[in-house]
């Protein structure tokens, strides 16, 4: 058991200040490194002020209003309307609600094997019975469709009340959705009123190159989900919609979703510092040089494929057994990496956007000595 004390940029140190450097960035959260000065800063500048007031709307919370405009900035016009969570599974969790909510309906369709959250209502939408099977009964009408199977939308009818994607299936081992899926999607999604959600909590702030992967695919969500990188390094979650969407949940009944700490001063004040950091760097501009380098780099007898887009990549191997040698074998040589629920044969990577090309190298090197 490893454990750690500090973190600066790619690296996280442990008791005796031996550095490792982080491939997974904790799952895809610390986009921007560990411990970058500028969120630091605002943390300590915010819990000067206040760490905590209600946030049921009676009152401003200016951490909140700033982090929204930031992001309203940088989406499409019916992208406008937020709502801050403190998770990812709370973001599906409220996502759920106002789609059946607006559209009266209880159907909701997901993608087999995607990954949602270990809530009960994300839990629901986890077609893997090994993960969601002990704890039913869950959430009924859950239906799920086929990634990149066209034959399968015909599951959405006018009875369905949202379909919930990933555009980077994260947790089956980073598995992109093709364009004519996507299209096809969004047809079927407009065709049968029903509303089309993007989980981009792993594959947004960055980490495919652009804010969210949707940007790549020119189809907007009606309900856009973000989380982990969007803190930079605190804990949020948020759900965005239009206005006359999220407009369902302010009555019948009144504060239709609640939250006591979601949207936090602390977190969002950090939020908004990271995302400015982002913004206004090249990281995003560098992503798709860095892959190609990992793609370049990462050929090896072992190594069957890779799979992914930008900074979230899934390097597949013969076993388990082999990725979890793998795994001992890289940290014991001062890398972190990771593996995946749905595909025990894959190796995570995910590293901070701010890698350097020397540094890919060398995580290059020490992974394919650890695969010999």
């Amino acid at each position: 058991m490893y454990e750690f004390v500090r973190g600066k940029g790619i690296y996280l140190y442990d008791k005796k200040d031996k550095p490792y450097l982080d491939l997974i960035s904790g799952i895809a959260v610390n986009n921007i490194g560990h411990n970058n000065k500028n969120v630091v800063k605002a943390v300590k500048k915010q819990i000067d002020k206040y760490s905590h007031q209600m946030v049921y709307g009676e009152y401003v919370v200016g951490p909140q209003i700033k982090l929204a405009k930031r992001l309203s900035k940088l989406l499409p016009d019916n992208l406008q309307s937020f709502y801050f969570l403190n998770s990812g599974s709370e973001a599906v969790e409220g996502a759920m609600k106002l789609a059946k909510k607006h559209t009266g309906r209880g159907k909701i369709v997901a993608m087999r094997n995607a990954y949602h959250g270990s809530t009960s209502g994300a839990l629901s939408m986890m077609s893997d019975e090994y993960y969601s099977g002990p704890f039913k009964p869950l959430l009924p009408n859950i239906h799920f469709a086929e990634l990149n199977e066209l034959a399968t939308l015909d599951i959405i009818d006018n009875q369905t009340a949202a379909v919930f994607i990933e555009p980077i299936q994260s947790e089956k081992g980073y598995i992109p959705v093709t364009q004519i899926f996507l299209n096809a999607l969004r047809t079927k999604c407009n065709e049968t009123g029903t509303l089309l959600i993007f989980d981009e909590i792993q594959s947004g702030i960055g980490r495919t190159g652009k804010l969210y992967a949707f940007e790549h695919y020119n189809v907007v969500p009606d309900i856009l989900l973000s989380a982990k990188a969007l803190g930079g390094g605190m804990p949020i979650g948020v759900f965005i919609s239009s206005k006359e969407i999220m407009d369902n949940l302010s009555d019948n009944p009144i504060l239709g979703h609640i939250t006591t700490f979601g949207g936090h001063p602390v977190s969002c004040a950090a939020g908004n510092a990271a995302l400015k950091f982002l913004t206004k760097s090249n990281l995003m501009n560098e992503v798709a040089e860095k892959e190609a380098l990992f793609r370049e780099l990462l050929v090896h007898p072992k190594i069957k494929g890779l799979s992914g887009k930008g900074l979230m990549l899934a390097v597949q191997l013969d076993s388990f057994e082999e990725v979890e040698r793998t795994m001992k074998r890289c940290i014991e040589r001062g890398v972190i990496i990771d593996w995946f629920l749905y595909n025990l044969e894959c190796l995570r990577i995910s590293p901070p956007l701010i890698i350097t090309k020397k540094q890919i190298k060398e995580v290059c090197e020490v992974l394919k000595e650890a695969l010999d």
